[in-house]
């Protein structure tokens, strides 16, 4: 590996931001031809979706980077070894992987990591779009056009997070907060669509709930939020193996864990805040600590589930919300007892994505009721 090579190279910038404008070309124009006589609203609503239909592919898709151990297939950002693709580093990586053939650098793994920075580029280019889209239409629709500048910081903020991972090896707690950011950046698009679809002519409108209702939702998304954080710190600790069986963990039902040492955050991957190696009580905390949490997160969500199929109108989040947890369960399972096989792994990431997706769709579509509504009712007559 040539170790001369920056890690930071801006050269191949604009080469990038090309390819990324005609990766987005395809929707954008997808878009004008069937919507160009729809209402604002309806054609903002429409790139909302598309963006993040293309954003949730982008997480799956960096998921999938991260567990082929793709992410340092490309030991430079925003390029490879300088070059806008792996065809004009080729000789760099050729003589990389002639050093060690099994990686971090092979013309495979350079292919998905590049291949990932094509997709986030165009899914970049696609919220500039949006944003400047509601800026222009601010005066003709009911979506307030700060939500869309907002997302565009938030994707150039992942941008740099995703130069850090590069530049920082794979850092844990780096890697984390851009899966965390990636989820953030669904969230907000998911926002956005919702706004969109209410701010159209005809709309319904926004569910109204009791305030007891949308406080338990918002503390399920809370709940749901640690869950997955403590998620991607298994994964990018690569602590799933730490456990290979169900329900218990090294045949006991607490086995041998050391958190302060799994829990430092601030630490390079495999190593302790000293230097040293990792010790496996350490990865079985981190393992385990997850596996844990998951039971009170999933007691919760399911009971939301059963509350909400109670409440006119939102029967379809609650059984959305029981399939995705269904789905997280079985996932989850197969990491464990299959030995972290690359499909579950990935099933898993966009079990969690889902499900940040659905409870922003279900906050976004309701809205406290002024009067009792038949959940609080329900609520209080069995009390």
């Amino acid at each position: 590996m040539d170790n001369t090579q920056a890690l930071v190279d801006l050269a191949p910038i604009a080469r990038l931001m090309l390819l990324g404008v005609i990766i987005a070309i395809g929707p954008l124009t997808w878009i004008w031809l069937r919507h160009r006589q729809a209402t604002p609203a309806r054609r903002l609503g429409v790139l909302t979706l598309i963006t993040l239909f293309l954003t949730f592919d982008l997480v799956l898709f960096g998921a999938f980077t991260r567990l082929t151990d793709s992410g340092l297939g490309c030991p430079d950002w925003p390029g490879c070894y300088g070059a806008a693709s792996p065809l004009g580093a080729h000789a760099d990586i050729s003589a990389a992987q002639s050093a060690m053939p099994t990686g971090p650098v092979t013309f495979s793994k350079a292919w998905v990591e590049m291949i990932h920075r094509y997709l986030a580029t165009a899914v970049g280019v696609l919220i500039i779009v949006l944003a400047v889209g509601s800026w222009i239409e601010r005066r003709r629709i009911h979506v307030h056009w700060v939500w869309p500048v907002v997302t565009l910081a938030w994707v150039c903020l992942q941008g740099a997070f995703g130069a850090f991972t590069v530049t920082m090896k794979l850092f844990p707690a780096i890697v984390t907060m851009h899966l965390l950011g990636g989820l953030v950046l669904l969230a907000l698009l998911r926002a956005q669509s919702v706004a969109y679809h209410l701010a159209e002519p005809g709309s319904s409108g926004s569910v109204p709930v009791s305030s007891g209702l949308r406080a338990f939702l918002w503390l399920a998304f809370g709940l749901l939020w640690l869950q997955i954080a403590l998620g991607g710190w298994v994964s990018t600790n690569y602590a799933v193996l730490a456990c290979r069986e169900f329900p218990t963990c090294q045949g006991s039902w607490w086995p041998p864990m050391n958190l302060r040492e799994g829990f430092a955050l601030w630490r390079e991957l495999g190593t302790t805040h000293t230097g040293e190696a990792i010790t496996f009580p350490a990865l079985t905390a981190i393992h385990y600590v997850h596996r844990l949490s998951a039971y009170l997160v999933f007691a919760v969500l399911l009971a939301l589930a059963w509350v909400l199929w109670r409440q006119p109108g939102l029967q379809r989040f609650a059984k959305l919300l029981a399939a995705l947890c269904a789905w997280q369960f079985l996932s989850g399972l197969s990491n464990v007892v299959l030995d972290w096989p690359l499909l579950a792994a990935v099933a898993h990431t966009g079990g969690a994505a889902g499900l940040v997706i659905a409870f922003t769709g279900a906050l976004a579509s309701t809205r406290a009721a002024a009067v009792p509504t038949p959940s609080l009712r329900w609520s209080q007559a069995t009390r």
